[in-house]
């Protein structure tokens, strides 16, 4: 497809299912969902706290981020899935913070859903936009 580009990115975790990490078009990055699984060792039991989890999900967006030329200051929007919102959304946040400045925080949707691939706590997918090199 002209002026698409797909991206799958080495260094992340692979993909659990037939899919790119990251799709490209006119300046927008879409990056598909990510768990928080170890890129470095894929095979690993998920750890089992929120915090470590989120920490994981952020080191994987940002290998992805980073492979297409975006930083979390382009992030438009993210979208997030929690398996115990009312347990783990204070301290989730808490380490979301970390990743963005307060003048370029994201718009965010955050469901509550009953389960998730490899019994993850959370997921994360998102929408990045820089302007387009002519």
């Amino acid at each position: 497809m002209d002026g698409i580009k797909h991206h799958f990115v080495d260094a992340a975790a692979p993909p659990a299912s037939p899919y790119h990490h990251a799709v490209e078009a006119d300046g927008w990055l879409y990056v598909t969902g990510q768990l928080p699984t170890d890129p470095k060792d894929p095979t690993a039991p998920l750890p089992d706290d929120i915090q470590p989890q989120t920490r994981l999900v952020f080191e994987n967006l940002q290998l992805i981020l980073e492979h297409a030329g975006y930083t979390f200051d382009n992030v438009m929007f993210l979208r997030i899935y929690m398996t115990h919102f009312k347990r783990d959304f204070k301290a989730m946040n808490e380490i979301i913070l970390g990743h963005f400045k307060n003048e370029y925080l994201p718009g965010r949707t955050t469901f509550g859903v009953a389960e998730l691939g490899r019994d993850a706590l959370m997921e994360i997918d998102l929408v990045a936009y820089k302007k387009p090199v002519v």
